[in-house]
């Protein structure tokens, strides 16, 4: 049976092949960086707030890891917990060790590529939690020891209630490969958290694209967690990651309340550097005129509260 193909919105698709990943190593070792310098690090985490279920919060682990509390769920983002991704290092300690988390309830994944869906991870978080994931995965984890009643499958739009709580998967501007014939066999795109209280839009992994016009129009959000990061050289990743001008334009059009940007400075995964990303970041967002009220800059470990 000849298995599913996703597409983006429109039908974006990146062509990039050998020659310009050839091309983009080339750039790279002409280059000169300075990677002695990472973001800021939390070696005190607030463990109150991890452990208190009556207090809606998040913290950022790194990435596009997440611990959620929201309406007394305990909910993980794209989970990875490791020193390496293939061969790149970690840039900053794991300072929230998993071990040290509550029972898990939720863990939401945003699509298969390896630094958003880490095997290893998965398995080894506290508690039985339920994992909602996107079509086309569901094989590939009952296949790795995943049990099927613990697996909700979703597509863009649909959407899952636990505990008064909504989960909701939205379109993202992206693609996936784990092995060599895999090629967008399950779909990609960001998470959206509704309780009473509390509306979450976690991104995911995405480039900039009409999605997040459109989302403005059927949600209300109050907190944006968008990429800001892998996005150089700007050339061979415009596509697939925002750069952080585009990041800041996105949370323009989602209209949300408060933006925390993610997904730099832990893994170098493209050209650019965490604090590269976050010095363009916070010049866009003050050539915008936005209030710096409205965004949170977490250390790794960082908790905030909702």
């Amino acid at each position: 049976m000849k298995k599913q193909r996703f597409e983006n919105l429109n039908g974006v698709k990146n062509q990039h092949g050998v020659r310009d990943f050839i091309n983009w190593y080339r750039e790279r070792m002409s280059k000169k960086k300075d990677l002695r310098k990472t973001i800021a690090v939390e070696h005190q985490p607030d463990y109150r707030n991890i452990h208190n279920a009556n207090v809606d919060s998040l913290s950022w682990i790194g990435h596009a890891t997440f611990f959620i509390r929201i309406n007394g769920l305990t909910v993980v983002t794209d989970p990875v917990w490791t020193n390496f991704m293939g061969t790149t290092k970690r840039n900053v300690p794991v300072t929230i060790p998993i071990d040290h988390l509550p029972e898990i309830d939720v863990v939401l994944i945003s699509h298969g590529h390896y630094d958003h869906l880490h095997l290893p991870s998965l398995r080894n978080l506290p508690g039985d939690p339920l994992f909602l994931i996107p079509k086309g995965l569901k094989a590939f984890m009952k296949k790795r020891g995943f049990l099927e009643d613990r697996l909700i499958e979703l597509d863009w739009w649909q959407h899952y209630c636990i505990q008064n709580v909504t989960f909701t998967f939205v379109a993202a501007q992206h693609w996936v490969k784990r092995g060599l014939f895999d090629t967008n066999t399950s779909r990609w795109g960001g998470w959206v958290l509704e309780s009473t209280d509390q509306s979450l839009y976690f991104a995911g992994d995405s480039g900039y694209f009409e999605g997040f016009k459109q989302l403005q129009s059927v949600k209300r959000i109050n907190y944006a967690l968008v990429p800001i990061g892998a996005y150089e050289p700007e050339w061979f990743m415009e596509l697939d990651h925002m750069n952080p001008e585009q990041a800041v334009q996105a949370f323009i059009d989602l209209g949300a309340s408060h933006m925390v940007p993610m997904h730099y400075g832990t893994f170098r995964l493209a050209d650019d550097t965490g604090p590269e990303a976050l010095e363009r970041f916070d010049q866009a967002w003050e050539e915008q005129g936005l209030a710096a009220k409205k965004k949170s800059v977490l250390p790794i470990g960082g908790t905030l509260r909702l």
